[in-house]
């Protein structure tokens, strides 16, 4: 697989700022969702046959991804600007792995991957950057041991390195997960496949549903029932014949998070976001922002690769500071950073509730927030695990420097904070913006954001 350089986040950094602007304006269609971009790969793998996919997210987390499955002996190829198409080798029939499996800094691809591999008989290494290697993967290793895999070396805490020994027979399972976790499930349900068995995975809080989703229309057999008050129950049928197919990935909720904050609290500016996708379990962010009275107007709702999609109209708001509940965390647990700057330009405060996971993201996130907030003139506290943020009225200072500790979601947050401030925001590496959201600068740019 041929794909663009590797980053390279160890050497002298670039630090880059989001200038105050005026009105943005303009449409944006943000980048194919990062989850379902993992997921096309892995799934091509697994499927006999081609695999087109529409749309990739064609950032360095996904690529990666990529790179891995061509490890595992699927022939992948880049046909056009977001245009894939992979051959796989089929359930049961992976190849090991000649070297290490590096992952960089992509979190979901590593420990989705790490549940391929448990359910096949092969041994692989796992390992990425520096960031990757601080991420727990225990909760991903546990259950996977249950179902036979061996666990033959790892950091302490279990961290990458990683060294993890499949079965070709895995054990079916009933599992209870801790904690709402879509990479836990995904990764037992990627193992399950193999399983002679049903594998069932009970979770107390729904997390994030594309897995079984695309199993779904990958021809697997797989239910999901309610369970408990916010829960659900998944059963899977070990070893179904997947067949190949057509993959169109929807615009990223996460990556469109930033030009929408952005143009909420930019004063003037109104922008359409292209084909975002709409499933409830994607859409918290939205929830919370309509609470606090952002004028986002739905268009054009329609489906595309079996998930909902629809376009946005933004238009600046006056936003109020809202108590956000903990269960609602799972269905935005990625967009805290960028709802923590809207809430900066709120009237009154804004709790958080509930961000606990937050401190085993790229980075810890809720530290690294609230720094970003303090730096840029704007108060806030953490209390246990929420996260308490005094809105400035529309009037935030500014004109401070935030540390991204190698995490995108952080860099383009204070970015756009920098957008609407009365001076800019500077963060202390853009480089990493590229895992996740490649084209950010220029399409921002062409929204009328200024950087220097």
């Amino acid at each position: 697989m041929t794909t663009s350089t590797n980053l390279v986040l160890e050497s002298e950094s670039a630090p880059l700022s989001g200038v105050p602007c005026g009105p943005l304006r303009g449409r944006l269609r943000p980048p194919g969702d990062k989850s379902i971009s993992h997921r096309a790969f892995i799934f091509g793998l697994l499927t006999v046959g081609k695999t087109e996919i529409e749309g990739l997210l064609e950032g360095e987390d996904v690529l990666h991804t990529g790179r891995a499955c061509a490890a595992l002996g699927a022939r992948i190829a880049r046909e056009g600007e977001g245009r894939w198409s992979v051959n796989g080798m089929g359930l049961g029939s992976l190849l090991a792995p000649r070297g290490t499996l590096d992952f960089g800094n992509a979190g979901t691809g590593s420990r989705l991957m790490m549940g391929v591999v448990a359910g096949h008989g092969m041994t692989a290494q796992f390992d990425g950057d520096a960031s990757l290697r601080k991420r727990p993967m225990r909760r991903i290793l546990d259950p996977l041991a249950l179902m036979g895999a061996e666990i033959l070396g790892e950091a302490e805490g279990g961290r990458c390195p990683i060294l993890l020994k499949g079965t070709a027979e895995p054990l079916p399972i009933e599992y209870r997960t801790k904690i709402a976790s879509a990479q836990v499930k995904s990764a037992i349900l990627l193992a399950g496949l193999n399983s002679p068995g049903r594998t069932v995975l009970v979770e107390p809080q729904a997390s994030r549903d594309h897995t079984e989703k695309m199993l779904r229309f990958f021809g697997a057999a797989i239910t999901s029932e309610s369970f408990e008050t916010h829960g659900r129950k998944i059963s899977l049928e070990g070893r179904p014949e997947l067949r190949p197919a057509r993959i169109i990935v929807p615009a990223d909720p996460s990556s469109a998070a930033f030009p929408m904050v952005a143009a909420l609290i930019v004063p003037g500016s109104e922008i359409v976001i292209e084909g975002m996708m709409m499933n409830p379990l994607r859409t918290g962010l939205l929830t919370t922002l309509w609470e606090m009275g952002a004028a986002i107007e739905v268009l054009d709702r329609r489906e595309e690769g079996g998930e909902e999609v629809a376009d946005l109209r933004v238009r600046a708001s006056t936003l109020r500071g809202v108590d956000v509940p903990a269960e609602r965390a799972p269905s935005m647990i990625d967009e805290y950073p960028i709802l923590a700057v809207a809430a900066a330009f709120a009237t009154g405060e804004t709790r958080m509730r509930g961000l606990s996971e937050l401190r085993v993201k790229e980075s810890d996130r809720l530290a690294a927030i609230a720094a970003g907030l303090r730096a840029a003139g704007i108060g806030c506290a953490i209390e246990a695990d929420d996260l308490i943020v005094e809105g400035a009225c529309g009037d935030v200072p500014g004109g401070g420097f935030a540390a991204t500790h190698l995490d995108h979601r952080i860099a383009m947050s204070f970015l756009c904070l920098g957008l609407a401030a009365r001076k800019a925001m500077t963060v202390d590496d853009e480089r990493m913006i590229a895992t996740s959201f490649p084209t950010f600068k220029a399409a921002m740019a062409q929204l009328g954001a200024l950087f220097s």
